[in-house]
């Protein structure tokens, strides 16, 4: 073949592919974060008996888990200024993960929630706990330990899922990769760093998942 494997041009970008993999953690965490709110306050309402708080959830859940997630960002970048509603590209991308993160978290906190038995939350009620506290506790903990694998296993796809936002020029680690490989040619060493970078971010990520289920979810020992 002939070619001649460098990576010297990539290592001598290497600031841009730091930044840029901050940029991915920085979509990554606060995407998740917005996911984790709209899963936990779309499970509350997609849990309540009355019919037109659920709905809304069901047809958002739906919506979102069955189109592509570059259609959404798409959709809420170019459809919305439409509408008057201008978003730059962070904001959008921030926006667009916790949207898609959040639909799929709504599903997988609400199999958590429906198997938590009724003898519980009555029980919680007996304690003269408030509906709020009842949730919070006897309710959204345990649910929550039970589905943590579940869960961040979702939000290290959406971590990966990121990449997908360099099509609106949101700055990650893919779209730094892109502008690296566009001035040096060199697609294989870039492209093969890369890889090597979201393995880290992913090890990473499941890294910290882990110590914050030692933390916060293990049951106490004696």
């Amino acid at each position: 073949m002939g070619y001649r494997f460098d990576f010297g041009a990539v290592f001598d970008r290497a600031p841009e592919l730091f930044w840029g993999s901050l940029g991915t953690l920085g979509l990554a965490f606060a995407g998740m974060l917005l996911a984790l709110v709209i899963g936990i306050l779309g499970v509350a309402a997609r849990t309540s008996k009355t019919a037109w708080v659920r709905a809304p959830v069901i047809a958002f859940v739906e919506v979102v888990r069955n189109t592509p997630f570059l259609v959404q960002i798409f959709f809420i970048y170019f459809a919305l200024p439409l509408m008057g509603i201008r978003l730059n590209p962070t904001v959008t991308a921030i926006i667009a993960l916790g949207i898609n993160g959040g639909a799929y978290a709504i599903e997988i906190i609400r199999g958590g929630v429906e198997s938590i038995s009724k003898g519980q939350i009555e029980a919680g009620f007996a304690l003269g706990l408030h509906k709020a506290d009842v949730f919070r506790l006897v309710v959204l903990k345990p649910a929550l330990r039970a589905i943590y694998p579940s869960l961040t296993s979702q939000f290290v796809m959406l971590t990966l899922t990121t990449s997908v936002c360099t099509s609106i020029a949101a700055y990650e680690l893919t779209s730094a990769a892109q502008r690296i490989e566009s001035d040096t040619f060199r697609s294989f060493e870039v492209y093969f760093t890369v890889t090597a970078i979201y393995l880290v971010i992913s090890s990473l990520m499941m890294g910290i998942f882990a110590l914050i289920s030692r933390s916060y979810f293990n049951y106490p020992t004696r």
